[in-house]
């Protein structure tokens, strides 16, 4: 049996082939047209090292898109001015029935956060810029009463005032001191 009937035959083995390629110099032309058949081309199927190139690129071009989006989004941040150092600050409004009041250092801007008809005992705790003075107003309704509002400064009493009567009024402040010039390096 020669070579060339080896590889004709459909019942030739991987090893018989590999044998008749060592045999036949001129089949090896044929075994490398069917080595390209089995990995894609005229067939119409991809070729094995394509797909992992694609892959390839497409897992770059998503890493890619990642690091840009991270770039643009987080440069902000390291522009963005350090946060002001703060004190914590208690106010502290007792007495029975309710009061109208507003307060200083809730929100970030600076304005005073307001609050009708507070229930009694009332009591928050913010946190409030250095340099800024914490303060809080009552106001009594209608039918009047008498309440006490304080002001704490990390943990420490700092001032209280007393409201009585029709639409009484009282305000407590207390300063902070400002904020310590950054040294620099």
């Amino acid at each position: 049996m020669s070579s060339e009937t080896r590889e004709a035959g459909p019942s030739t083995s991987t090893a018989e082939r590999a044998e008749a390629d060592a045999d036949a110099p001129e089949t090896a032309g044929t075994a490398d047209a069917d080595a390209g058949n089995d990995a894609g081309g005229e067939d119409g199927k991809t070729h094995p090292d394509r797909t992992v190139l694609i892959a390839a690129v497409g897992f770059l071009v998503l890493c890619l898109g990642v690091v840009l989006f991270g770039v643009l989004r987080g440069g902000d941040e390291d522009r963005a001015e350090p946060k002001a150092p703060t004190a914590s600050v208690t106010y502290e409004v007792t007495g029975e029935g309710t009061v109208d009041l507003s307060y200083q250092g809730a929100s970030e801007q600076g304005t005073a956060e307001t609050v009708s008809g507070a229930r009694l005992p009332w009591k928050k705790t913010v946190e409030v810029p250095l340099g800024e003075n914490p303060v809080i107003r009552i106001t009594l309704g209608e039918q009047g009463g008498q309440a006490r509002c304080a002001v704490a400064v990390r943990g420490r009493h700092v001032q209280s005032a007393t409201a009585a009567g029709e639409f009484g009024r009282a305000t407590c402040s207390a300063p902070l001191p400002a904020p310590a010039p950054e040294a620099s390096g």
